[in-house]
């Protein structure tokens, strides 16, 4: 899955698409009164990131080396007692094996939901946290009561308001808030 970003101008959309679709499409609109009125949010986790939009030439990326850290294999530090390294140690691949199995398994049981809910909160805490019932969306949120949040965020811009819905529902919603917002 290509990951993607969305662009406010004040409280209207104006884009969302990958880095480079949302680069163009600040670069295309006239300067800004104040930077701060321009946000960007990564689409993923809701969190504010900056762009750097000086037009800079492709880096071509060296080959990645084989082996598994071209994986993403991090190694980190495990503290676990004695029965659970010996109840690691008799599973099919070992221990880092059973560990990966055991977390997928978790995950597809949890559902993105949670990862979903943080991340609509990072986003409505960064643009819509002055709104108004802004305390109370948050708890509708975290309660996943879609209908109290639609309820309390009515008042908001319909930008705001609807990407914040698509991205805490995502299941249900295709996603962020639209062009017809656009300035």
């Amino acid at each position: 899955m290509m990951k993607t970003y969305t662009a406010f101008a004040q409280d209207m959309w104006l884009a969302t698409g990958t880095r480079e679709e949302v680069a163009a499409a600040l670069r295309a609109m006239p300067e800004m009164e104040r930077s701060s009125d321009l946000l960007v949010f990564d689409d993923e986790d809701g969190r504010q990131i900056d762009f750097d939009l000086r037009e800079t030439p492709p880096v071509e990326e060296p080959p990645r080396p084989r082996g598994r850290p071209s994986l993403g294999v991090v190694a980190r530090e495990v503290t676990l007692l004695p029965r659970h390294w010996d109840w690691l140690s008799e599973q099919p691949g070992g221990a880092s094996a059973a560990l990966r199995k055991l977390i997928d398994a978790a995950r597809k049981a949890e559902g993105n939901g949670p990862a979903r809910r943080n991340a609509a909160y990072r986003f409505i805490t960064a643009i819509a946290g002055d709104r108004p019932h802004y305390e109370e969306a948050i708890r509708a949120l975290y309660a996943d009561d879609r209908a109290r949040f639609e309820t309390l965020s009515e008042g908001w811009p319909s930008a705001v308001r609807r990407h914040a819905i698509g991205l805490a529902w995502a299941d249900d919603e295709a996603g962020g808030a639209k062009a017809d917002t656009a300035p």
